[in-house]
């Protein structure tokens, strides 16, 4: 399929150096409250980029649930694919694609763990058929069928039938510890708008970068 002339000219809205945070973090928090304001589907939704010890990427999208001065927190079965490859190569990066504003926000970074109380706060924030289906699935193992996931579904459901669901001890948090964050925004005849953060002591070096 030749899809060179499928495309959409952006609108010229712009992004000025001027408007800028000096912080990134503050920069982000004020993107992130417009996609809301503005009922982006799933705005805290972003593709996650790994690699293995060899260098082969993987690419998928997770939910961010919460972000503050020391970065980006997302949350997975610490057996999942995604947890080996960090346990590998903790460097990764995150994007963040709002398409309908014209914006990508491109993270990257290191990504640790995040203590065990953290990541127990946020499970018991959770809804119950949620913390359940944290027990069921051995997250990117192979498996022969729905009905298996279902019946563990079940088995699980009576064993923790009565009081509170524990964390399980393979599930929790990671915290990607930005090193530089791209806020790029779409432009007329493609000239869009790119600014470069990057860590430079205790504060950020900010640079326009071409498009």
């Amino acid at each position: 399929m030749d899809l060179s002339d499928f495309r959409k000219e952006y609108s010229d809205r712009g992004l000025h150096r001027e408007d800028l945070a000096a912080d990134p973090m503050h920069q982000f928090e004020q993107w992130f409250h417009q996609a809301i304001e503005l009922k982006l589907h799933e705005p805290n939704a972003m593709s996650l980029a790994t690699a293995d010890a060899s260098g082969r990427p993987l690419l998928r999208t997770v939910l961010l649930k919460y972000f503050d001065a020391s970065g980006f927190v997302f949350f997975t079965n610490y057996e999942s694919r995604k947890a080996r490859h960090i346990a590998e190569n903790p460097h990764v990066s995150l994007l963040f694609p709002w398409i309908v504003l014209e914006r990508q926000v491109i993270v990257q970074g290191r990504a640790e763990k995040i203590s065990t109380a953290e990541s127990l706060k946020y499970f018991t924030s959770r809804p119950r058929e949620s913390q359940l289906g944290a027990w069921v699935s051995s997250q990117s193992s192979v498996i022969f069928s729905r009905k298996l996931l279902l019946q563990k579904l079940s088995e699980i459901r009576d064993k923790f039938s009565h009081g509170e669901i524990p964390l399980p001890s393979f599930w929790g948090g990671f915290r990607v510890v930005p090193e530089s964050i791209e806020f790029w925004q779409g432009g007329s005849a493609r000239l869009h708008d790119r600014f470069h953060y990057e860590r430079d002591g205790d504060g950020w070096s900010i640079e326009r970068l071409s498009p």
